[in-house]
């Protein structure tokens, strides 16, 4: 599928690289030896898109990838990481100023043995950012051959069309893809970001398509290192009605014969300007659970179950 407006072709999932890093990060992540077999099945299996960032693990999971993807030639896999977290202490580790970007995308390469990065996104948003500044930084590691396309992750709509119309107006690189958290729980991207982008043919690239896991692993049956050390996924899944969507996706799965995650994964990719969701997986079997997703395709009643047990959060209270 193409990426947006782009050119450039991914694979219809994409392998989010969150979960490999260190143990001391977080206690679900798979350390070096255990994601390799993770990542090396995702590309047997076709998945040519790979997402990390230089925050997880601080730069680990980069590290991880980097790795493991030396084996493959460089211009078989597509290769998106962000910037934005804090890597450092000091007020210039984080954010995303000329300085701090100049800095982080040559120590983002370093990490990722790999001359150049084909997504380079913005991760968590910073409302003090300028964004004329931050588009122009973005050009100019674009001209340097460094980073092929930019993108942004989770950001007020009205930024992102700001940021979308300083590109237009002075002709720097455009944002080609938006990375949202989007899943049957969490919808709030549908209010304005989604219909922006289907505009504009911006890809949507949803994260947590499964919900950090809550959509496969329900708390109140099964209990996962994941789920019971996730304190940001404990504060934003578990709501009386996301119990109820759950109840709604185990439904159709049953009925189906199929998993949870896999009527989670479906819902998302039926959904209009869908690119790419990018999931985790901390074993194989989850691998070739979401690419066996690929092949459910819902009907209207299924997805009209899901969808009729949705209830919209609080403006401002939609996570990150």
């Amino acid at each position: 599928m193409k990426l947006g407006s782009s050119n450039l072709k991914v694979s219809k999932l994409s392998l989010g690289a969150m979960g490999f890093g260190s143990h001391s990060w977080r206690k679900w992540v798979l350390e070096a030896e255990q994601a390799k077999p993770v990542i090396e099945r995702s590309l047997a299996l076709g998945i040519n898109f790979f997402d990390t960032c230089d925050f997880y693990s601080l730069g680990e999971s980069e590290r991880i990838l980097g790795d493991v993807l030396r084996g493959v030639p460089r211009h078989e896999v597509v290769i998106a990481t962000k910037v934005g977290n804090p890597m450092h202490p000091h007020a210039n580790g984080r954010g995303y100023s000329r300085k701090h970007i100049f800095e982080a995308v040559d120590a983002s390469l370093k990490r990722l043995s790999t001359d150049y990065i084909d997504l380079y996104q913005t991760h968590i948003w910073d409302n003090s950012t300028n964004v004329e500044e931050l588009m122009e930084v973005f050009a100019d590691v674009v001209r340097s051959g460094k980073v092929l396309y930019v993108g942004a992750t989770t950001m007020p709509a009205w930024t992102f069309c700001t940021a979308t119309h300083i590109a237009h107006q002075r002709n720097l690189p455009p944002l080609i893809s938006m990375q949202c958290e989007y899943n049957p729980c969490h919808r709030e991207s549908e209010r304005e970001m989604i219909p922006f982008c289907r505009a504009n043919n911006i890809a949507v690239i949803p994260f947590s398509p499964i919900a950090r896991g809550f959509l496969s692993a329900n708390r109140q049956k099964v209990k996962t290192v994941r789920t019971e050390t996730d304190d940001y996924g404990q504060q934003l899944y578990g709501r009386p009605v996301d119990y109820r969507i759950f109840q709604a996706v185990d439904q159709v799965a049953g009925n189906r014969g199929i998993s949870p995650s896999q009527v989670a994964l479906a819902w998302t990719m039926s959904k209009p300007g869908v690119t790419a969701p990018i999931f985790g997986a901390t074993d194989v079997k989850q691998v070739e659970e979401a690419v066996a997703a690929l092949s459910v395709k819902l009907t209207a009643e299924e997805i009209q179950a899901i969808d009729a047990a949705y209830e919209s959060r609080p403006i401002h209270a939609s996570g990150h």
